[in-house]
């Protein structure tokens, strides 16, 4: 009965989550932050898209993590 009261995910799990959202803020803010026409200079077709993958990688780990069950 003690599983009922328990979150889905553990505190490791939400600060991943929230390290992601906030690489994924970042990457889509150097995108739009790059001075080329429609963004097609290397910040809005080389840097901010790997930032934003690094983001949704992190987020997958965030998901897919066991939490730690010990505490």
């Amino acid at each position: 009965m003690e599983n009922k009261n328990k979150l889905a995910f553990g505190k490791q799990n939400y600060v991943l989550m929230l390290v992601g959202i906030v690489l994924l803020i970042i990457g889509f803010f150097v995108m739009s932050a790059d001075d080329q026409t429609f963004g097609f200079g290397t910040l809005g077709l080389t840097v901010g898209p790997m930032i934003v993958l690094a983001g949704f990688v992190v987020e997958f780990f965030a998901i897919l993590r066991k939490p730690d069950t010990n505490k």
